[in-house]
Formats: structure tokens, sequence, C-alpha cells
């Protein structure tokens, strides 16, 4: 760790600030997340399972969570791919350093400094897979809790059974929603290879990315007109 410079201490500073700083601010600050496209779509989640109820055939509900369910899956099979990457990178540190020193503007890392960066992207990678891994499991608990909501009008449970798995949902796409935001800072991360200040300025563009589609983007604003 001493073999890194000030510049790098500051570049690590201000990505740690972008990302927990917007997760924080986005995922526990109530005014803030029910302006953002993640709330549009909890209430778009929410109608569509309350409309789940009226239909006896619910091959088009299976469906939409398989689909969620294999989008979910692909990110978290390849995160473990990139963290198997990740794990050779930190095992062969001078081939690492003398193939990214060979980049115009890299600036020179010896192995210990090198070791910290691949650090980084390992812990980003291995959050990624836990979030996308858990997200998968909620999906596939709100399957299960939609094929036992009855058929029969006449049952009281009905409402609550959809009600429930409409909470699920929302839980599991916040989950894919966090490890997806680990994808985008773990590209940011991998500007640090190359330059302290490329990594500031990589969480910098990941940072107004994340907010304009969240809160600026046409989507959003379509999903809230809905």
């Amino acid at each position: 760790m001493h073999s890194l410079s000030l510049l790098d201490w500051v570049a690590l500073a201000v990505f740690t600030l972008c990302w927990m700083g917007y997760a924080a601010l986005v995922d526990h600050h109530p005014a803030l997340r029910a302006r953002s496209v993640i709330a549009a779509m909890d209430a778009h989640r929410h109608r569509w399972l309350q409309i789940t109820v009226t239909r006896e055939n619910r091959i088009m509900d299976t469906n939409i969570i398989g689909n969620l369910m294999n989008s979910t899956s692909f990110l978290a099979n390849t995160a473990i791919f990139i963290l198997g990457g990740l794990v050779a990178m930190m095992g062969s540190p001078e081939i690492g350093t003398r193939v990214f020193g060979a980049l115009p503007f890299a600036a020179p890392s010896d192995p210990a400094a090198w070791e910290m960066k691949i650090a980084l992207l390992l812990f980003i990678f291995v959050r990624a897979f836990f979030e996308l891994t858990w997200a998968l499991r909620q999906f596939n608990y709100c399957s299960i809790v939609i094929g036992g909501i009855s058929h029969d009008p006449a049952d009281p449970t009905r409402e609550g059974h959809a009600a429930m798995a409409a909470k699920v949902a929302n839980r599991a796409a916040r989950h894919f929603n966090t490890g997806l935001r680990a994808y985008y800072f773990g590209l940011a991360a991998l500007a640090w290879i190359l330059h302290p200040l490329a990594l500031i300025l990589a969480s910098l563009v990941v940072l107004r990315e994340l907010y304009r589609r969240e809160f600026r983007s046409v989507v959003r604003e379509a999903l809230r007109e809905g």
C-alpha cells in the first residue's frame, strides 16, 4: 500500500465517494428514491401482479419472471468469469504491469500497487456476484408465490398474495440494480490500471451517466406518465 502515490489515494477516495455516496443517497433517501426510474418500475410491477389475479392462464407472467431470471443469471455468470480473470491477473503481476505499462499514457505501477488495483476490482465484482445471485433467488421466490395465487375469485387471500409477489419482485429488482451499478463502477475502476486521473474521470462519467439514466432519462418520464 505504501507504493501508492498521493494522487492514487485521491483517485480512490473520489471513486469511493462516487460509488458509495451515490448508492447511499439514491437507495436510502426517500424523497430522492421516489423520483427514480426504479421507483416508477416498482409501481408498474405492483400493477402487473395485481392484474395477475384476474388471469386464469398465467403463462405470460411466468415468461416475464423467466426473462428477468435469465438476464440476472447472465450477469451473475459473467461476474464469475471476470473474477476468474482477475485472480489470474493477481497471480501474475509482472506480466500485467508489463502489458498495461506499454499502453499510451499509462502510469508506471509496481507489483504492490498492481495488486491493490486488482483487489479493488475483485471486491467490486464479488459484490456484484452476491447482489445478482440474491436477486436471482428472489425472482425465483416470486415465481413460486405467483404459482400459489388462487384461481378462485372468492378466495380472500388472492390480493394479499399478489401484493406479496410484488414486494418480492421489487426487492429483487433493487438488488439487480445494485449489482448492475457495481458493473458500471467496475468499468470505472478498470481505468485506475492506466492512471489515477483516468480513475477520477471515469468515476465522474459513470456517476453522471447513472444519474442521467435514473433521474433524467426519457424512459423515466414515460414510466412516470404511465
